[in-house]
C-alpha cells in the first residue's frame, strides 16, 4: 500500500451508517459530512463515513440550472425518488441500497490546494485495494458516456462503477465516492440519461453529460461478487482501515470526536437545500 494511503489511516475513525435508513432526507448524509468536516477543521479527527441512501437522485449544481431541471425533478419524484442538489462537485447520480458511498473527511495539510489530486488518489487507492481480492484491475480515467464523468472515474474492463467528488472547507475537506456495488449499472445510467433528456431540453449538448447506458456497470456484474456486493465491498474497506489503525491513534481521535445530533444534521440539510437549490 502506498504512503499516500498509509499516512492518514492510523488515527482515522470509521462511521458505519450502512444500515442507517431511518433518515429519509436525501441531503442528510451530505449535511452530516458538512458538519463532520467542520469539526475536523477545528481539530477533530479524520473520519471515514460509509453510508447508503435509499431511492434518491442527487443533482449537481450545474445540472440544477438546466432549463428543464424543475420538470425533470418532478418526473423523478413522481416515481418515488427523493431529489436534492449536492454541495460537492460532480454531476447527477442516482443512489439506492446497491450503492456504497464513502466519505473521507480529512484536515487540510499545507497551503493552497497542492494536495488536491493526492486526495483523489487516496480514495482511488483505498477502493483499488478493497477490490484486490477479486483479481480484477481497477482503472482510473474518464469513461466516455458515463454519468458524473471525470478524470477519476474508476472502471473495470472499460465500464465505470465509481465516481469521486470533493467538498472543500477552509480547514478541512471531504472526498466522496459513490460505488455502484449491486444491481444493474445500465439501468441506473439509463435513468440518468432520461433525466438529462428532460432537464437538458433546449440547452446545448455541451452543457450536460451525454450519457450512454452501456458505459456503466456494478461490481456485482463486473467481478461476480454476487447480490451482497454492497456489504462485501463495505466490509473490505473497513478491514483495510482497521488494519492500519493504531490503538494510540484511534484512542486520541475518539477523545476528540463530536458527533452532531440528528436535529443539528436536519437543520444543516435545510441550510444546504436553501443554499444550493435554484429558484
Amino acid at each position: 500500500m502506498s504512503e499516500v494511503i498509509n499516512d492518514v489511516f492510523g488515527s482515522m475513525l470509521i462511521l458505519d451508517r450502512m444500515n442507517a435508513h431511518t433518515e429519509q432526507d436525501a441531503l442528510y448524509p451530505f449535511a452530516l459530512d458538512e458538519l463532520l468536516c467542520k469539526e475536523t477543521g477545528l481539530g477533530g479527527p479524520s473520519v471515514c463515513h460509509i453510508w447508503q441512501q435509499p431511492r434518491s437522485f442527487i443533482i449537481g449544481l450545474r445540472d440544477s440550472r438546466l432549463p428543464g431541471a424543475a420538470e425533470a425533478r418532478t418526473w423523478l419524484e413522481s416515481m418515488g425518488y427523493r431529489t436534492a442538489v449536492r454541495n460537492s462537485g460532480g454531476a447527477a447520480v442516482p443512489l439506492d441500497l446497491g450503492v456504497v458511498n464513502l466519505s473521507l473527511i480529512l484536515p487540510k495539510q499545507g497551503a493552497g490546494d497542492e494536495r488536491f489530486r493526492s486526495d483523489f488518489e487516496r480514495m482511488y487507492g483505498l477502493i483499488r485495494e478493497a477490490l484486490a481480492h477479486t483479481g480484477f484491475e481497477v482503472d482510473k480515467g474518464e469513461i466516455a458516456g458515463a454519468y458524473c464523468p471525470g478524470d477519476f472515474d474508476l472502471s473495470i474492463g472499460g465500464r465505470k462503477f465509481c465516481g469521486i467528488a470533493q467538498r472543500r472547507q477552509a480547514h478541512a475537506f471531504v472526498v466522496q465516492a459513490f460505488v455502484i456495488a449491486a444491481g444493474s449499472g445500465q439501468e441506473r445510467a439509463q435513468l440518468v440519461k432520461e433525466f438529462y433528456d428532460r432537464a437538458g431540453a433546449g440547452a446545448p449538448a455541451a452543457d450536460y453529460p451525454q450519457v450512454e447506458s452501456r458505459s456503466t456497470a456494478s461490481l456485482e456484474e463486473l467481478t461476480g461478487l454476487g447480490p451482497h456486493a454492497a456489504e462485501q465491498f463495505a466490509s473490505a474497506v473497513k478491514d483495510i482501515i482497521r488494519s492500519r489503525q493504531t490503538a494510540e491513534g484511534t484512542a486520541a481521535s475518539a477523545a476528540r470526536l463530536i458527533l452532531p445530533g440528528s436535529r443539528e444534521v436536519a437543520d444543516m440539510a435545510e441550510q444546504l437545500r436553501r443554499r444550493y437549490t435554484s429558484g
